[in-house]
């Protein structure tokens, strides 16, 4: 067995390619191998910044023998006293044979004429020249680029290739490279270290490379990148700032990681912790340190007593350099860090209500006015939100304050420089100028949650304006008559969606979104008067667009399929959706656990089996009193009355839309799936659809009853069994 060494060597990668490419990368050389029938005991693919590597462990010498049946013509029309007529003639040519190597073989249908191909395998080395310029080819990513007088596109230029099976060369050449880029054995090490490197056998990559500076396993260089910094917090009392992102971006910007401990000028504590972390892990990649146990205020003016004078750095450079390189990152940040300062000073020198009117002079976007028109917009959808969910008292003057001023920083030289802090800064200006410490903190909430997995609004005044600005930007964007398209989302519509439904289901409220819907379309076209709205349309694109968000938001909370579309499909009407969407995502949970614990299917079946024949009836989907439509002298079967019995004690359940009331339904649907299911089978079972008009009626009636009191606990037909 062989071993096979593929090497992509380029110019610096952008951080984020090896992340999104390695995964394309090992799928596309896996089924290749697949296809081209060489197995093997496994694909590894691994970068560094300057190249890309594949592994591939147990190959065979060449490819399996292809060999293929093909059926002709019958027996009898292709053969005639034992000689092939012109059908058996024509068969074999398109078959690549000669006619006596046809075979007759018996089929269910009579005699035929069969024709086995056989292809010997290609040798493995002859297989793989011929897949790896498709490989390099197929791989996607953003912002690839042509290089010299060639048509080849990468993300960075392609300088070698190194491809080898055990030891030795498989001759490729790269299509469209000018100047061409052919393959061999010879590498390139760490950029410290001078001339080329020779990889004499696939086998020694690894070691070979390690020689040269370079740790070309990516998991390694993570895995060492994050113990290297547990054990030097550690060592230091200290928490690191160390996110999953940054970790991904530091072990794909090294090739050799070397450890700095570095330190700041203790004066730059007086600076916000949020300033000082985003200056050093969004701008420069370095780690800082947090105090042990102590407590991030996020409103606090000064890092002091939060974060350590000390920050670590992984550097590429060499060992002997380190002192060099650490007073480098420490020049760098200094300076970075007195532009922060700088910047602060000269906001505070500005009231926030200024800034505030500055908004005036910035496009929020065409056709929807100014950043302060758009205020006005959040102001007024507060308002509502505010009567709607009944918040009186310090808490609504607090969110109509924080509202007035939540967008005052983007005006700001901080935010203009530091783009990742609006909010946070915009909270620190107006708390330092004596507004009130609920108002600040809402005016830095509202952005929550930036994406998914975020941390949501604490505050009510908080989740009021998020809630509002959420909203803002939706009735906005929709009313310009823009929508999200496939990946296109540009004003990330989709996430101010799913937050707005998930601030209302972390607070418990109950808002009535159709109705809130209706309000704003309605007033929408007076806030945007350069534009022609369509209150209806924006209503239904946009109650239809929120549907989709809330299914969306059950899926990814882990309700299968079918679960979703009972409680939140298509074909449900959208305004008991958008009612209560606490009350859509309350009861598909309560359908998966009544699923898990293996309650769900015996009343599934007695409802389903209701619903399809209740739609034969015309009762209206609203109607869950049996006594106002069910006439009991109709009745000729002891299990009708059953049934009676069992919609009365179903009525009140069904309309008690609270946890305990659906909980009860679905306990009271299970009990009494036998009566149930006594009406449609057994000795005393009733024929639905009765002769007698009247009876017919009457019994569709019943069954309509039970589908709509089983409906305002889910649509059960559309569950799988």
């Amino acid at each position: 067995m062989s071993t096979f060494l593929l090497e992509i060597g380029t110019e610096e990668l952008p951080a984020d390619f090896a992340r999104l490419a390695l995964p394309q990368l090992e799928a596309l050389v896996s089924s290749s191998l697949e296809e081209q029938r060489l197995d093997h005991a496994g694909v590894e693919c691994t970068s560094t910044p300057r190249r890309l590597a594949v592994t591939i462990q147990g190959l065979p010498p060449q490819q399996h023998d292809r060999q293929e049946e093909r059926k002709g013509p019958p027996a009898a029309q292709a053969f005639r006293d034992g000689v092939p007529t012109e059908a058996a003639r024509g068969f074999a040519r398109r078959c690549g044979v000669p006619p006596d190597r046809l075979e007759i073989r018996d089929t269910p249908k009579g005699p035929f004429v069969f024709a086995v191909l056989r292809e010997p395998g290609r040798s493995t080395a002859d297989v793989l020249a011929s897949l790896i310029p498709g490989w390099i080819q197929q791989l996607q990513g953003r912002r690839f680029m042509r290089w010299g007088e060639g048509e080849c596109r990468f993300s960075r230029p392609v300088r070698w290739l190194v491809a080898l099976l055990n030891e030795q060369v498989v001759p490729v050449e790269l299509p469209g490279s000018d100047p061409a880029v052919a393959s061999g054995r010879q590498s390139r090490g760490h950029r410290l270290v001078p001339g080329p490197v020779v990889i004499a056998a696939a086998g020694q990559y690894a070691e070979t490379l390690a020689a040269a500076g370079v740790m070309v396993s990516r998991a390694a260089r993570g895995a060492w990148i994050r113990e290297a910094i547990a054990t030097a917090a550690g060592a230091l009392h200290a928490r690191a700032d160390l996110p999953d992102t940054l970790l991904e971006e530091l072990t794909d910007l090294v090739e050799q990681p070397l450890l700095i401990e570095g330190r700041l000028e203790p004066t730059y504590l007086d600076l916000p912790a949020e300033v000082l972390s985003t200056v050093m892990r969004a701008h420069q990649r370095y780690v800082p340190l947090y105090q042990l146990g102590a407590t991030v205020d996020p409103l606090a003016a000064a890092a002091r007593g939060v974060l350590l004078p000390s920050f670590l750095c992984v550097s590429n450079g060499r060992a002997e350099a380190q002192d060099t390189v650490r007073r480098g990152n420490e020049r760098v940040l200094r300076a970075r860090l007195a532009d922060a300062r700088f910047f602060i000073e000269a906001d505070r020198a500005v009231a926030s209500i200024d800034r505030r009117d500055q908004l005036a002079r910035v496009t929020f976007a065409e056709g929807l006015g100014s950043l302060r028109d758009r205020v006005e917009r959040m102001e007024w959808c507060t308002d509502v939100l505010l009567e709607a969910l009944a918040l009186q008292g310090a808490d609504a003057d607090h969110a109509r304050r924080a509202t007035h001023l939540c967008k005052h920083d983007l005006v700001s030289q901080m935010v203009g420089e530091f783009p990742e802090l609006q909010g946070v800064m915009g909270g620190k200006y107006l708390l330092a100028e004596g507004e009130p410490r609920a108002v600040a903190l809402a005016v830095l909430e509202h952005y929550l949650p930036r994406g998914a997995g975020d941390t949501l609004p604490e505050s009510v005044p908080g989740a009021v304006v998020a809630v509002a600005e959420r909203l803002e930007l939706l009735l906005s964007i929709f009313a310009k008559g823009e929508r999200p398209s496939g990946s296109s989302d540009p004003y990330a519509l989709r996430r101010a969606g799913n937050g707005l439904m998930q601030i209302l289901w972390a607070r418990g409220w109950t808002l009535d979104l159709e109705a809130l819907l209706v309000r704003c379309s309605l007033h929408w076209a007076s806030l945007l008067p350069g534009l022609e709205v369509s209150a209806e349309q924006l209503r239904n694109d946009l109650a239809e667009f929120l549907r989709q968000r809330l299914a969306s938001l059950l899926e990814e909370e882990g309700l299968e399929a079918d679960l979703v579309a009972a409680v939140a499909g298509q074909a449900l009407p959208i305004g008991r959706l958008l009612r209560d969407p606490g009350d859509v995502r309350q009861r598909g949970h309560l359908l998966a656990s009544l699923r898990r614990e293996q309650r769900l299917a015996g009343v599934q079946a007695v409802v389903t089996r209701a619903a399809r024949l209740a739609e034969k009836g015309d009762l209206p989907d609203d109607v869950l009193s049996p006594q106002a439509v069910v006439d009991a002298s109709l009745f000729e079967k002891p299990s009708e009355a059953g049934m009676l019995e069992v919609l009365k004690q179903l009525q009140p359940l069904a309309t008690s839309c609270t946890s305990e009331g659906y909980n009860a339904l679905a306990s009271a649907l299970e009990q009494s799936a036998e009566v149930l299911a006594a009406f449609f089978d057994g000795d005393g079972s009733v024929m639905v659809m009765a002769e007698n008009a009247a009876v017919r009626a009457n019994r569709l009636a019943m069954l309509g009853v039970l589908r709509n009191q089983a409906a305002v606990l889910a649509d059960f037909r559309v569950l799988q069994s």
